[in-house]
């Protein structure tokens, strides 16, 4: 197994304003250009951008362009970033609150009422993006929350989030085994799994081998996998083996080659058109993309 430097180190470590004594904190500017670096920092962020169509966003290994108008909430530690090659004619709206990724505890999370907003807060360890119509509805209430305070301010918060939790359509940004964060499934017997695939990545890993980790047998873990994730076990390991690529692509510099073999691609032609089909652009395009945003700390 090699020993990854993993790009975290390269990501610039932003501050924020918040306070160990706030809620959360919120902001806006109106700017023409976004040329803050590629960053991260430890609390939650949701990002609201209106009058951007055509602004590049990269959240973790996601890479895409946005359109007029784009809600995303982002986990702890997650880098990410917008960016313009040129100013934009006309202003554009940006609005981010960030709060603490403790802000909620656990405990009050599990109650019934809050389960939606828990499961929300982990996938925001992905990148959420949040589908027009959710912007739509919930931009104006982001806007005058920043004139609130106090209690009332807190509670249009948690209004908030807990819509955000209902909403459909949303759209989860990175692989999961793109960040270094733990990602948990609800059953342990997926946990199981999950963790022996992303430890044995490299090598060759076979149904029948996970099946048996999990005490299963070939076909119900087959149906158990497809009804908990969407995928099948051979896409699962896919999606892992292509999360580690990511990271791999823009932090060593091995040859895009050597990645793919160490990832358990074996075919260059079917690896190439695998990225290609799941990131939109060749990994070479995916280095040189993310690469320019990088700054080193």
């Amino acid at each position: 197994m090699l020993n990854e430097s993993f790009m975290f180190k390269k990501v610039m470590r932003e501050i924020t304003p918040l306070g160990s004594h706030d809620c959360f904190s919120i902001f806006s500017r109106r700017k023409r250009s976004f040329t803050f670096p590629l960053h991260s920092h430890e609390e939650m962020e949701l990002n609201l951008i209106i009058g951007g169509k055509g602004i590049q966003r990269i959240v973790g290994d996601h890479i895409g362009y946005i359109e007029n108008a784009e809600l995303v909430l982002i986990g702890p530690n997650l880098p990410h970033g917008w960016f313009t090659e040129k100013d934009s004619n006309e202003d554009v709206l940006e609005i981010t609150l960030q709060f603490h990724k403790d802000l909620f505890s656990q405990n009050f999370l599990e109650k019934d009422q809050l389960r939606s907003i828990k499961k929300l807060l982990e996938q925001a360890g992905r990148g959420i993006a949040f589908s027009p119509q959710v912007v739509e509805q919930v931009s104006k209430r982001i806007i005058e929350l920043e004139k609130l305070s106090g209690f009332d301010s807190f509670i249009q918060l948690l209004s908030l989030l807990h819509d955000l939790s209902t909403a459909r359509n949303n759209k989860l940004l990175s692989d999961a085994t793109f960040s270094q964060d733990v990602v948990t499934h609800e059953s342990q017997r997926l946990e199981q799994a999950f963790e022996y695939m992303n430890r044995k990545y490299s090598s060759q890993i076979t149904l029948t081998e996970i099946a048996r980790i999990v005490n299963m047998s070939e076909a119900s873990f087959s149906r158990f996998i497809k009804s908990h994730t969407g995928f099948t076990f051979t896409e699962s390991l896919m999606e892992i083996r292509l999360g580690h690529v990511a990271r791999m692509l823009i932090s060593t510099q091995l040859t895009i080659a050597e990645i793919a073999y160490h990832c358990g691609f074996n075919n260059m032609a079917n690896f190439n058109k695998l990225f290609k089909r799941r990131k939109g652009c060749t990994p070479k395009e995916f280095k040189m993309n993310y690469n320019r945003q990088l700054v080193f700390v």
